[in-house]
């Protein structure tokens, strides 16, 4: 007997018609796995003795078809990402191969942090290496890009989560640090950049560790990118002793892709991204809560926002900013994270 979470749910049916009346499997149970911070859904189907994913993203909504550009690319430089097993373009449906329920994000702690973060530093150094950008076929993260994300942070956050009214010497300033931001961006080497990898997206697995999801969003651009959404987590913290580490370790093996940049520049590089990152970050998880009713990011905020107080505290360009933040945003932000 299949097992269905909501009957209502047309796209539930729709799915359960395309595998068992296209694709002929005997489905025994269907049950949501997550969404994400899209409009696409992933449920776990049991069918026999296996279980797979079904990807549902409506037509009308989002498209397939980077997922499937995206999951060529990686899979071709060694990555391990979901098997793409059939594909219902007309509605939105992909079968997938099941990579199973431990995420980094749930399995880290102290005895397990070397061996999974060894593993996601060595991946991302194997799709950087190894997946072309001359003819990928990825969009550019160039400065339209770039500016778009950091007006997110303006927008949802400032104005319409904090209901501040940017104007003045703070509107300046936060003009002349997002510059700052976009310049360094645009003069790092050029990668694959992945956009979302950190430790809900990293699957911890008992060989090719780890798998790799939510990648259709990857794009030509900076070479620090990845690196600090994994370090810098939004969603867990680490002493920054352990941060260093990492880096530096990664830094040590840039030879490897032909990449010469001394330490400290690199270093800037990484806390400049890091900064654009979790701005856009904090924009985004305002924008679910208040566009799409999605309010299980805004715990999120406070770590996130931190991250850009630690960098700015750094770097004296960058102290006004760090002055706005303590001034009028840390003193608002309880409220409307409560609220």
């Amino acid at each position: 007997m299949t097992k269905i979470l909501c009957e209502a749910d047309t796209r539930v049916g729709s799915i359960l018609n395309w595998l068992g009346s296209d694709l002929r499997f005997n489905v025994e149970s269907i049950a949501t796995v997550s969404g994400d911070a899209s409009f696409r859904r992933y449920f776990r189907v049991g069918m026999t003795s296996e279980t797979y994913i079904v990807m549902d993203a409506p037509p009308e909504r989002e498209t397939i078809e980077p997922f499937i550009h995206v999951a060529g690319l990686l899979d071709g430089a060694g990555v391990h990402v979901p098997d793409i097993l059939a594909i219902n373009r007309t509605e939105g449906f992909l079968l997938l191969s099941d990579m199973g329920s431990r995420s980094y994000l749930d399995q880290l702690d102290e005895s397990t942090e070397q061996r999974l973060y060894d593993d996601a530093i060595d991946t991302l150094l194997r799709f950087q290496g190894r997946v072309a950008v001359r003819g990928s076929g990825l969009p550019c993260y160039d400065e339209a890009l770039l500016s778009r994300e950091i007006t997110v942070f303006f927008e949802w956050f400032l104005e319409k989560r904090l209901g501040m009214h940017l104007e003045g010497n703070n509107l300046v300033m936060l003009n002349s640090i997002s510059e700052l931001l976009i310049e360094s961006a645009l003069e790092q080497p050029c990668v694959c950049v992945h956009r979302d990898y950190h430790s809900r997206n990293l699957m911890e697995l008992d060989s090719a560790n780890p798998g790799v999801l939510d990648f259709q969003d990857a794009v030509v651009g900076p070479i620090t990118y990845d690196l600090v959404s994994l370090l810098r987590d939004c969603y867990i913290a680490w002493p920054e002793v352990l941060i260093e580490k990492w880096m530096r370790k990664f830094h040590a093996r840039l030879g490897d892709q032909d990449v010469s940049v001394d330490y400290d520049q690199f270093c800037r590089w990484f806390d400049l991204m890091g900064v654009q990152r979790h701005m856009k970050a904090v924009g985004i998880f305002s924008r679910l809560d208040i566009r799409d009713d999605k309010p299980g990011y805004l715990a999120d905020i406070p770590r996130t926002l931190s991250y850009v107080r630690t960098v700015c505290q750094k770097y004296p360009e960058l102290s006004h900013m760090d002055d706005f933040l303590e001034a009028e945003v840390f003193s608002r932000l309880d409220r409307s994270v409560a609220g």
